[in-house]
Formats: structure tokens, C-alpha cells, sequence
């Protein structure tokens, strides 16, 4: 009888959870044993059931797809993580590597690939799409701080610099510092563009 992967489906959406689940339930050697829909209830779910391979998405609520995988490399690290997503950016192909992600595909992926992909991360080996892994290598890595990326994560959502600040226990002079600096290495003129290139790039 051939050994089972165990996999994990980590999707906010619940339609493509349950696509994702169809189409990996032809494949005679994976089964999918949990299904969750935000990103902190991975570890729980991947301990509770002896996940092999975690499928996540990138945006979920709680934390992100890269953040999950985190947090399994550092708490689980017999499970792989292979991220699934529509956000194919190349910043995060290089985020989501250096997090401790085994993977990295996009959802349009034909299900043949997506399932060989989830046997090669199982065996221990790294798969990312190709045309993904050509552009990461073009795009230049990350220029901002933790700090400027607190920043743009709150900005991106909206709200004064006042507002900014105080959600982040900051003064508005040191707000307004982070967001020049932000315009000056995104080569934007304002901070809503400077919030987008950060996004476009996968630095946030």
C-alpha cells in the first residue's frame, strides 16, 4: 500500500478550500486530513493532525501564509510548507524561502503539477515555479527595516499619520521619517504609491 501524505489546507476562502480538497482527493498517495481558514490555526491543526505537508495561502487573517510557515519551521519542523497562491510576487518567493517554506506555486498551477509539488516537498525537496524563481532573481531584495514594514502594513489600510503613530506606540515626527524613507527607496512621490510598490514587490 502506498504511504500517505497528510496535508493541510490553509485557505480564507472557503470555495477554494474545498476545490483544492476535490482535486487532491483523485491522487491515490494524499489525503487531505484538515482544512483551516486563517493562518493561526496552522500549528494547531498540523500537530492535532500529524500534517505532512501544509498548503498555505498567502493573505489569510490571524497571520499570513509566510507567517504560518514560520512558525511550523520553528514548532513543527517535520512539516513542509508549500505556499499556494494567487499573489505570485517574487519578493515573496524570497520571503516565504527564507521563512522556511519547502514551496512556492501559483493557483493556476495545472493539478498534476500541484500534486507532484506536494510529493517533492514531502521527500524534502524545494519547488518553486519556475517563471517565479527567474523574476526573484531579477528584483532586488528587500530595502525596508521591520520597522518601515510596520509601518506600510498599518498605512496600507489607511488612516493620518496621527493615527499611524498611535497604533503603533510611535511619534508622528518618527511616522513621517519611516514614510520618506519608504517614498525615497520605493523611487515613489507619495506614501499611498510607496505602500503599493511595497505590496507589488512582496516586501509587506
Amino acid at each position: 500500500m502506498t504511504e500517505q501524505i497528510r496535508v493541510l489546507i490553509a485557505d480564507d476562502q472557503h470555495l477554494v478550500r474545498g476545490a483544492l480538497a476535490a482535486l487532491l482527493s483523485t491522487e491515490r498517495d494524499i489525503d487531505v486530513v484538515a482544512q483551516v481558514g486563517s493562518g493561526d490555526l496552522v500549528l494547531d491543526a498540523a500537530t492535532e493532525h500529524r500534517v505532512d505537508v501544509a498548503i498555505l495561502d498567502i493573505e489569510m487573517p490571524g497571520l499570513t501564509g509566510i507567517e504560518a510557515a514560520a512558525e511550523l519551521k520553528r514548532h513543527a519542523p517535520q512539516v513542509r510548507s508549500l505556499i499556494v497562491t494567487t499573489f505570485g510576487r517574487p519578493g515573496y518567493v524570497r520571503r516565504a524561502l527564507q521563512e522556511g517554506a519547502s514551496g512556492f506555486i501559483v493557483k493556476d498551477t495545472p493539478p498534476a503539477q500541484l500534486a507532484e509539488a506536494i510529493r517533492r516537498v514531502a521527500s524534502g525537496l524545494r519547488v518553486v515555479d519556475p517563471t517565479l524563481a527567474e523574476d526573484s532573481l531579477f528584483t532586488p531584495a528587500n530595502p525596508l527595516t521591520e520597522r518601515e514594514i510596520e509601518v506600510c502594513q498599518v498605512a496600507r489600510h489607511g488612516g493620518s499619520i496621527r493615527e499611524i503613530a498611535t497604533e503603533l506606540h510611535l511619534s508622528s515626527g518618527t511616522v513621517r521619517n519611516h514614510m520618506s524613507s519608504l517614498i525615497r527607496k520605493t523611487g515613489t512621490g507619495n506614501r499611498h504609491a510607496a505602500v503599493r510598490a511595497a505590496e507589488d514587490n512582496g516586501w509587506l
